[in-house]
């Protein structure tokens, strides 16, 4: 696909924030909105919610945004059949450019990240610190030779999940409070919930993935069971999210954890019976809402996960949020 060779200001700086994949920044807020709740310590100052945004910028713009913009360096290859239109296969950006574009991101997350941790200072600011440079570089390695971590699901999914959903909650408990068992516990169930939800979008680039050698769980087993697996996980993580709420006595948010796991079973039969028509009644949230949020696909299966994740996610969140908040209020 060739564009014209000049491309105005504004239309570069389109390209590079396109690289940056804006749709994949909010992915992160959850983890950091539930781990800041956790910790039961934040304040209604000025202050506080600066270190809120600052770490939801390392987090994600610069952190996820990294994490898309080297990718696509990567696997300009394999985006020339799967995405054709991102910015560097449609030829919008340069290689260089894309690299340029994940290299400032990196810096500058990095660079925030010593600010925050120097700003907390003792083990809180050292796991601040340790979060965010161990998420870069496992983004580092889940895109580049030779280790390639996206090659095969088995280190692709929990290289995802640590990134996206443990260290983001811990770093942010850490900006307000101490590190306690429940953050961990909490830290660990958003791991696996996105280790499950990774699983699944994998359809999208199934094609792409099977010619170039990649091992996700849809190339290896096929749709169904990929689904099956994925839910399996997720049901998982909602069981012990209702024992673990109803051990500390928040009985109302058990109620909540459990009608959530109930609804999504309901949802889960429909797709494990029709993995590409499945729950059809939910494609107009995506289609005229949530679709900017979480993205539009043209592969069946992938755009039944989409139908599934608006549901799941809005459950999950509203669980995790909820009984992060309960935790919170036993510390203040």
């Amino acid at each position: 696909m060739s564009v014209p060779a000049r491309l105005g200001f504004t239309d570069k700086v389109r390209a590079h924030l396109e690289l940056l994949d804006p749709v994949t920044w909010i992915s992160v807020f959850p983890c950091l909105a539930a781990g800041v709740m956790a910790s039961g310590a934040m304040k209604p100052t000025l202050h506080d919610y600066l270190l809120l945004f600052a770490i939801f910028l390392m987090f994600g713009p610069l952190g996820t945004g990294f994490s898309q913009s080297v990718n696509d360096c990567f696997d300009l290859e394999l985006d020339r059949v799967n995405e054709p239109t991102r910015p560097i296969p449609s030829g919008r950006l340069s290689e260089k450019e894309g690299l340029w574009n994940s290299i400032i991101a990196l810096l500058s997350a990095i660079g925030l990240g010593l600010f925050l941790g120097l700003h907390i200072g003792g083990v809180r600011g050292i796991v601040i610190i340790a979060s965010i440079l161990s998420a870069l570089f496992v983004a580092y390695i889940y895109s580049a030779p030779p280790l390639k971590l996206k090659k095969n699901i088995l280190t692709s999914a929990p290289a995802v999940g640590f990134s996206y959903g443990f260290v983001s909650f811990l770093s942010a408990n850490a900006l307000f409070g101490d590190i306690r068992p429940e953050a961990v516990l909490l830290a660990s169930l958003n791991f696996f919930m996105a280790v499950a939800l990774i699983i699944l979008n994998d359809f999208k680039s199934a094609e792409g993935d099977k010619d170039g050698g990649l091992k996700s769980l849809t190339v290896m087993i096929g749709a169904r069971k990929t689904f099956l697996v994925s839910f399996i996980i997720i049901d998982l993580v909602f069981a012990v999210l209702a024992y673990f709420s109803f051990s500390e006595g928040f009985m109302i948010p058990t109620v909540f954890v459990l009608i959530g796991l109930v609804l999504n079973l309901y949802l889960q039969v429909q797709l494990l019976r029709d993995p590409k028509g499945g729950i059809s009644f939910l494609q107009g949230a995506v289609d005229d809402g949530f679709g900017n949020a979480i993205g539009k696909s043209d592969v069946q299966e992938h755009n039944a996960f989409l139908r599934f994740q608006v549901a799941n996610n809005i459950l999950f969140l509203i669980n995790n949020l909820l009984i992060a908040g309960m935790v919170g209020m036993k510390y203040l």
